[in-house]
């Protein structure tokens, strides 16, 4: 690992950059509609670690990425991310009135509010890839982002994984269910934010792409696990939204099929997985390895 200061200032100056991105590039909430521009930019300007634009920028080192590219791919990654917990916050899905520690979308602006605001939030991700301006005269590379990020949302992905946890809770599930629930749910996303960030540079050797995608699984699994965990074991003011509800819904999760204890043991087995496949990576994949303690390690 680096030294954990350089990590802090690189990860912070990337926040900045996010955050400033998003607050230049998102309507302004003066212009009409105007509280569906208040709710877009609520749900986006809040906070948050900014996990998966760190991922994007931390892969983008692999291929030696310009810092312009990975700023609008890692934006457009954050607003599906963003878009999907305000949908997820909704009352039809997990019913939460806290994220970040600050009233839901729903709760502050009203359920159809909340709705819009999680369309257009998504659609704007895609406006801001498919921009004619955005990779000019490299269509391919440009389309090939677009379909990866649209992957990673659909059915095969968030929004699939979202569906199996709706249909799972309060039945019966096994590991390998839970495994790929949480595959589709959280780890495409992750694994969106990787591949589309290496792919902004310079072409990886396939041993590296390959190395790159068994990273993605380890680390998109054990992000989810890690959530379960601190769902279990953490109060709701660390948090910042309601803890325990997991417990409560009686959903599918590791913990509650393995047990808080195992479920830890779980997530060190993943993040031994992820650090052997950064192995095949090189020097490069520093930033990654930094990432990956941060999140097995995160207590919120």
């Amino acid at each position: 690992m680096t030294n954990p200061t350089d990590f802090n200032l690189w990860s912070h100056d990337i926040c900045n950059s996010v955050a400033s991105f998003l607050d230049q590039h998102l309507p302004s909430a003066q212009l009409p509609p105007q509280r569906l521009h208040e709710a877009m930019r609520y749900a986006t300007l809040q906070g948050g670690k900014r996990v998966r634009p760190l991922l994007c920028f931390a892969a983008g080192e692999l291929s030696q990425a310009p810092a312009s590219s990975l700023t609008v791919v890692a934006c457009s990654v954050e607003l599906i991310h963003a878009y999907s917990l305000v949908h997820d916050d909704l009352p039809a899905m997990d019913n939460d009135v806290l994220r970040r520690g600050k009233p839901t979308c729903h709760i502050q602006f009203g359920e159809a509010v909340a709705i819009l605001t999680g369309d257009v939030l998504q659609t704007q991700a895609f406006e801001w890839l498919s921009d004619p301006s955005f990779f000019p005269n490299q269509p391919e590379r440009q389309l090939e982002l677009v379909h990866q990020l649209s992957y990673a949302s659909g059915a095969q992905g968030m929004a699939g994984g979202q569906a199996l946890d709706l249909e799972s809770t309060q039945q019966p599930v096994s590991l390998a269910q839970i495994k790929s629930m949480h595959f589709k749910k959280t780890g495409a996303l992750i694994r969106a934010s990787l591949l589309m960030g290496a792919a902004c540079g310079d072409p990886l050797p396939v041993e590296q792409q390959r190395a790159l995608c068994d990273f993605a699984e380890a680390l998109g699994l054990a992000f989810q696990v890690v959530d379960d965990c601190l769902d279990a074991e953490m109060d709701t003011a660390t948090l910042g939204k309601t803890a325990g509800k997991d417990a409560a819904a009686n959903k599918a999760t590791t913990v509650g099929i393995m047990g808080l204890s195992k479920a830890k043991g779980f997530a060190q087995e993943l993040h031994a997985a992820a650090r052997q496949a950064l192995a095949v990576l090189g020097p490069r994949a520093a930033r990654l390895e930094d990432l990956t303690h941060f999140i097995i390690n995160r207590r919120s």
